[in-house]
Formats: structure tokens, C-alpha cells, sequence
């Protein structure tokens, strides 16, 4: 193991995460609201620490394995995920403490949206504008963005990159050169953004929330400036565009890359992916469904009000991003539970969506309808196909493995939560919503996790890392395989 040349690398990167420390700090100088001093604190602190871990270093360049790709990765977010923290413990306004200050920090990077944090609303503007970049950056992964600078370095990224992309086959490049892959997906992640951000000034948010919004929202993270996020707006426009941009985002960024490509707009490319018909045909039976309980449950409201709550709830949950607009957990019946459950589907591969992913999914039905056929024809070849081309039984054979290692990881961390003290809705949904990269849950953490202790805490920043690594890539680090030489 070159742990060496994994200590300058993750040196180098600590220093360029220090300037996400700058454009907060501009905030506070143009609102005037105080808080700019600690973001020029925290980014004096990051680049003495990333100097410390590269100076020692600086001549390691060994050539990365793929074996130092996983641990770099797991380096790199846990460490970001602590440096992050700085800011908020040394702001004034909020006042966190450090479990409160690594809590919010790992949420914001891993795009989990769960809060610590009340009175959003009267916040220093810098703190709010930097909860919704920590999760624009996180949305699409640093690693992606950094890949395209290590070359430069002298370090290979292919690596990093296999080992960050998530869906359960990673080889396919969208251009020959890994740098050159890194860069289109984030100029397309910045095309979007921009795209939202404008929608959202011109549906009539001021410019600081239009910019802060959409960070979130194409990270799929769900941060707001306001206790009561979309709500806050009161506007169907607003609330049908986030719905848009959630499902635009939920997509696999390697078919927007395809569907807008230097070979012209081809956007049945769209429609032709398995995953992504499976992914809207699942969207609208939830909200059909979810509509059709509200409408037959309704206390008086229109038609109208009751069909922009269903869809936007059901998008925002199920695709993981957990803007609310109403107080899903109070909804009649079955529908909370419903919601939390959607979110297990999430987005599909290669989106900034959490939960398992709708291509395993789909792939995990196809397998038990496969096994269903061979028990009625036992001597019988059947083979399961995905976008008209089969599908390797060591795709199948990853797929199940992620399931069984996601079940396992699931159950550890709920029953460890249920041992702080937490009930046992509080504790299955908060599981839930931290693997799945959610936020919001059921009981205690409907609204918000600055109750819950600081032990559960701890434990959910795993959940999160958990979900932001899809599972193995942290998961290996703990066998004694990985560390043998």
C-alpha cells in the first residue's frame, strides 16, 4: 500500500477543498451579516492541514492501484466530511456543537439533507450559502471533479473514478480519457445548475435563494434557508420546477451526456433506457397512488392543492431529496411509511440520487421472475436482458451481493440506534434516511435530528458515508483481505 503517496494526494485535495472557505466569506461581506471571519479562519486552518499532509510528502508519486483508489475515496470523503465542519464550529451563528458541527457537515457532502440546525430563516446568510455548495460539490462527487486535476498531478484517476461512480457497472467511459469524462459530467452538473437557477429567479425567487436552491436541488440534497424549505415559497410554479430538475437530476448523467452529445440533440435516447422508463413508470404510480389517498382522505381541499402536494412529495422523497413543501409524517394512513419506502428505489446510476438505485432493483425483479421460470422449466436457458442486450450472471451475482451487504449494513445500524435509545419507528427511519441519502424520517426526526444523541449521531454520519459509497467501497476496507500485501 502506498500510503505515502495516499497521504500527499489526500493533502493536495484538502487544499483545494479550502477554497469552497472563500465564497461564503464574499457572502457575509456583501449581506453584512456577520460570519465572514470564520470562513477566512476555517480556510487558513484547511490549507495549513492540506499543506501538512503534502509538504512531508511531496515527492511520493507511486502509481495508484486500485486497492489505493477504495481507501483514497474513503479518505477523501471522511476527511473533507471533518474539514467541512470547521465553519460551523467557528461560527457563532449556529451555535454547534462538534457531534452537531461533523452531523451537518457530513450531511451537507454526502447530499443526506438532514439538520441540526432550527430557525434556518434567521441564519448569517454565508452559513446558509455554504450548507447548499457543500452539497452541490457533494452531489456530484469531488472525487469526479478532482480526477480531472490529479492528472495534472501526476496522479492517474481512473481509479478514483471506478471506485466513486456508482451503478453496478462502472467500465463504460462517455469519452476515451478519464480527465476528459470528468470534466463532461461537470459541465453538464454546471449547465444544469445554471438552467435551474434561472428558472427559479424567474418563478420569483431572489437571486441568493434562486442560486442556493438549485445547488440542492441538482445535488438532490434538500437543504433550504427556511424552517419550512419549499413551503417557505408558497408557490405551485416554484415547486413544479424543483419537481422537473429533481427528475432531470435523478438521471443518469452519462445519457444526458449522450442525449446532448457534439452528434445533436437525441433525446429518444432517454425513453430507450430500461432504467430510466422503469424510473418515471415508478414516479407515476407513486404519485398517482399517493394523490388518490389525499383526494379520498381530503378534509376540504381542492383537487388542485392536493395534486401539488402528491407530486411534489412523492418526487422529493423518492428521489431522495427530502424538500418538503407539507409535513408528510402527519399525511392519513399508510403514506408515510409508503414515502420512506420509496426512497429505497431512489434515482437511477450514475445520478445524484441515493437509495439502491432503480437499474438493481429492476435487475433484482428480473432475477425473481427468472427463478419463478426455472422452477416451471427446470431444464430451461433463460437469460435476463437490459436494454435488449443480456446481462452477465456477474452483474446479477454484484447485484445480489450489494443487496445482501446493503440488508446487513441496514439492520447493524438500526439495532445500534434502537440500543441509544431511539424507538423503533425513530430508529428505522432514521436508517433509512441516512443510508438512502434522504434526511427527513418518521418520529423523532420528522423535522429535524437536533434532539436525537450525540452516540446516534455518530452512528448515522456511518449510515451516510455508507450511502454515499454505495456500501462496498467502504465495506471492503474492513476485510483482512484488502490489507494483506
Amino acid at each position: 500500500m502506498e500510503y505515502r503517496t495516499i497521504i500527499r494526494i489526500t493533502g493536495v485535495l484538502v487544499t483545494l477543498f479550502s477554497i469552497t472557505m472563500l465564497p461564503p466569506a464574499i457572502i457575509a461581506v456583501i449581506y453584512n451579516d456577520g460570519g465572514g471571519a470564520a470562513f477566512m479562519e476555517a480556510f487558513g486552518l484547511s490549507c495549513f492541514i492540506g499543506g501538512l499532509l503534502w509538504y512531508p510528502n511531496r515527492r511520493a508519486k507511486a502509481e495508484l492501484r486500485t486497492r489505493e483508489g477504495f481507501l483514497i475515496v474513503v479518505m477523501f470523503w471522511t476527511v473533507l466530511g471533518s474539514i467541512g465542519a470547521i465553519p460551523f464550529l467557528l461560527s457563532a451563528s449556529p451555535d454547534l456543537s462538534f457531534s452537531d458541527a461533523m452531523f451537518e457537515s457530513f450531511s451537507a457532502l454526502t447530499t443526506t439533507g438532514a439538520t441540526v440546525i432550527t430557525g434556518l430563516d434567521d441564519l448569517p446568510k454565508a452559513i446558509l450559502f455554504y450548507r447548499h455548495l457543500l452539497q452541490w460539490l457533494g452531489g456530484m462527487g469531488i472525487i469526479v471533479l478532482a480526477v480531472a486535476v490529479l492528472p495534472m498531478l501526476g496522479v492517474g484517476g481512473m481509479q478514483l473514478y471506478r471506485c466513486e461512480t456508482p451503478g453496478p457497472v462502472k467500465d463504460n467511459k462517455m469519452t476515451p480519457r478519464i480527465a476528459e469524462t470528468a470534466k463532461a459530467l461537470w459541465y453538464i452538473y454546471l449547465t444544469i445548475t445554471v438552467v435551474c437557477a434561472a428558472a427559479y429567479y424567474f418563478a420569483g425567487m431572489n437571486l441568493f435563494d434562486a442560486v442556493g436552491h438549485a445547488f440542492s436541488t441538482i445535488a438532490i440534497g434538500g437543504f433550504s434557508s427556511y424552517d419550512a424549505s419549499m413551503g417557505h415559497f408558497n408557490s405551485p410554479l416554484i415547486n413544479a420546477i424543483c419537481v422537473v430538475f429533481l427528475l432531470i437530476s435523478s438521471i443518469n448523467f452519462a445519457l444526458h451526456f449522450t442525449a446532448f452529445s457534439k452528434q445533436g440533440m437525441n433525446l429518444g435516447s432517454y425513453w430507450r433506457d430500461a432504467e430510466v422508463r422503469t424510473f418515471f413508470i415508478f414516479q407515476l404510480a407513486l404519485v398517482g397512488l399517493v394523490f388518490a389517498v389525499l383526494l379520498g382522505q381530503s378534509s376540504g381541499e381542492s383537487a388542485e392543492v392536493l395534486l401539488d402536494k402528491a407530486l411534489f412529495q412523492a418526487v422529493s422523497i423518492s428521489t431522495t431529496a427530502g424538500f418538503a413543501t407539507d409535513s408528510f409524517a402527519d399525511w392519513p394512513l399508510f403514506l408515510p411509511v409508503l414515502l420512506i419506502f420509496s426512497s429505497f428505489v431512489g434515482g437511477c446510476a450514475g445520478s445524484t440520487g441515493g437509495g439502491i438505485k432503480v437499474v438493481r432493483i429492476t435487475l433484482l425483479f428480473l432475477q425473481g421472475a427468472r427463478e419463478l421460470k426455472r422452477l416451471v422449466h427446470p431444464r430451461a436457458l433463460f437469460s435476463i436482458r437490459l436494454n435488449n442486450q443480456a446481462v452477465s450472471d456477474r452483474v446479477i451475482d454484484a447485484v445480489w451481493g450489494f443487496f445482501a451487504a446493503y440488508a446487513l449494513v441496514f439492520v447493524l445500524i438500526m439495532i445500534a440506534l434502537m440500543g441509544t435509545g431511539l424507538d423503533n419507528v425513530t430508529a428505522f427511519t432514521a436508517t433509512a434516511a441516512s443510508l438512502n441519502n434522504l434526511g427527513p424520517g418518521l418520529g423523532d426526526v420528522a423535522a429535524h435530528y437536533g434532539t436525537v444523541n450525540d452516540t446516534a449521531k455518530w452512528i448515522l454520519i456511518l449510515g451516510m458515508l455508507f450511502g454515499r459509497l454505495e456500501i462496498f467501497t467502504l465495506l471492503v476496507l474492513f476485510t483482512p483481505t484488502f490489507w494483506r500485501n
